[in-house]
């Protein structure tokens, strides 16, 4: 790892000629968010098989005020030479990202210069062919990942599979994973979801079963991804 960070520090300093390292000076460097953030993959890595291990790829770098003032203007550049050192290090120790790779700087109070916290998580891509005015008639929708989906009448499959209404890019979830199942009138939708002989089965409202019965707010857990239902109420 040492080499790799050495390689992006140096990388760094050539690209903005040193106008970085002089801003950090006294503070947050570069190359300890990067070290930082190898060491969160490192420590929350999930065996998928032998070779292969899923690690988060959506990454929260909390900073000081006067840290993350320092670094307005240059944090497009970090958060780019961040997400390659991370992906080469990734490709070193054979880890999977779920999706995107991605970063993202914020203000915290309650820390000094210098110091600073990394918070992470693995987010699934999610693929929906639903339009932005499919998703507003809706009367249920399902949540994941920030991504809105139409559960109109009869229902949908979700998996990782190409045949699936709703694809998420999770290694724990198969190809055709659960089937959300949707009955009666918009006033009063009976929802409901059923495993489909999956490999790691699902959790409702955090408890192990093969079919349930959905409201308002439930959540269904597949692989490392959670999906939340939510009813739309009429304006």
């Amino acid at each position: 790892m040492a080499g790799g960070l050495q390689r992006f520090e140096n990388k760094l300093e050539q690209m903005i000629s040193g106008a970085f390292a002089r801003a950090f000076r006294s503070a947050v460097q570069p190359v300890e968010i990067s070290a930082a953030l190898q060491r969160e993959v490192d420590n929350n890595a999930q065996i998928l098989s032998r070779d292969r291990r899923l690690v988060p790829n959506s990454f929260h770098v909390e900073l000081s005020p006067g840290d993350l003032e320092r670094l307005s203007g240059y944090d497009s550049t970090l958060e780019g030479e961040l997400t390659n050192a991370l992906r080469d290090h990734a490709d070193e120790q054979s880890y999977v990202f779920p999706g995107p790779v991605q970063i993202e700087f914020a203000q915290a109070d309650d820390l000094t210069t210098g110091r600073f916290r990394v918070r992470s998580a693995a987010r699934a891509k999610v693929t929906t062919n639903a339009t932005d005015t499919q998703v507003g008639r809706a009367t249920v929708v399902l949540e994941v990942n920030g991504v809105r989906h139409p559960l109109n009448p009869p229902g949908l499959i979700v998996g990782r599979g190409t045949d699936a209404g709703l694809r998420i890019n999770d290694p724990g979830i198969s190809r055709s994973h659960v089937e959300f199942q949707v009955r009666g009138g918009q006033s009063d939708p009976e929802i409901s979801v059923r495993d489909l002989g999956s490999t790691n089965g699902m959790l409702v409202d955090g408890h192990k079963v093969p079919d349930s019965r959905l409201y308002n707010g439930s959540t269904v857990k597949i692989g490392n991804t959670t999906l939340t239902v939510r009813v739309v109420e009429e304006s």
